[in-house]
């Protein structure tokens, strides 16, 4: 079948990896959205969030699909890795003009499980707490400990290592390569990831920080 010889190809698995991979940044980016909430108010957050899960059967079937894409992402990802490191003595091939990216280039498979760790533990921080408790106030207990906080800091900042190298990978597989545009898709690949860290990563700084004492 065409789709079976589509995906035992070297251009087929790289075109799955860039689509999923668009699709987790896209859901990155509603994610992102929602948790900005945080910086409005206790009330703005918690609404937004009672709002998401009265739909029970529509975050199911997201959730489900979310899953599913890091599984593929992620199986296909370690896949395409170990199999460079045979055929070619660098363990992940970067073109010389992004010599600025290799590190993040070749940590790419690490910061990927790191981030899956991430994830399963935000999933059983915040998706499996007391009913009876306000989401906002889960998220201000977890965040304002220093252990916690600590870790979200240090996941967001694996995750714009990550993004780094991806997103930039993720154009190339597309085509989308032309000296016009390179310039911008270099600084898409700085400001792209420093907008989730800023964004994210502030948010465990304004609990740890006490600046959301009253959240």
């Amino acid at each position: 079948m065409w789709f079976v010889r589509f995906i035992s190809s070297s251009i087929g698995k790289k075109l799955i990896m860039g689509s999923t991979g668009l699709l987790l940044l896209l859901f990155l980016c509603a994610h992102a959205a929602g948790n900005a909430t945080i910086y409005m108010s206790s009330e703005v957050f918690q609404s937004y969030a009672d709002e998401l899960h009265s739909h029970p059967l529509i975050v199911l079937v997201f959730s489900t699909i979310i899953f599913f894409l890091f599984l593929i992402h992620i199986g296909l990802g370690l896949y395409l890795f170990f199999q460079n490191r045979v055929v070619t003595p660098s363990r992940y091939t970067v073109d010389k003009k992004q010599a600025k990216n290799s590190f993040a280039a070749n940590t790419m498979p690490y910061t990927g499980l790191f981030i899956l760790l991430f994830v399963l533990i935000h999933v059983f921080n915040f998706g499996f707490g007391p009913e009876d408790v306000p989401i906002s106030e889960t998220v201000k207990t977890v965040l304002s400990g220093f252990f916690y906080g600590l870790f979200y800091l240090v996941a967001f900042f694996v995750l714009a290592i990550h993004l780094s190298h991806g997103f930039w990978s993720m154009l190339q597989t597309f085509g989308i390569n032309h000296p016009r545009y390179n310039t911008l898709i270099a600084r898409l690949t700085f400001i792209i990831p420093a907008f989730f860290l800023l964004l994210f990563g502030g948010i465990p700084l304004y609990f740890m920080s006490g600046a959301g004492a009253s959240f």
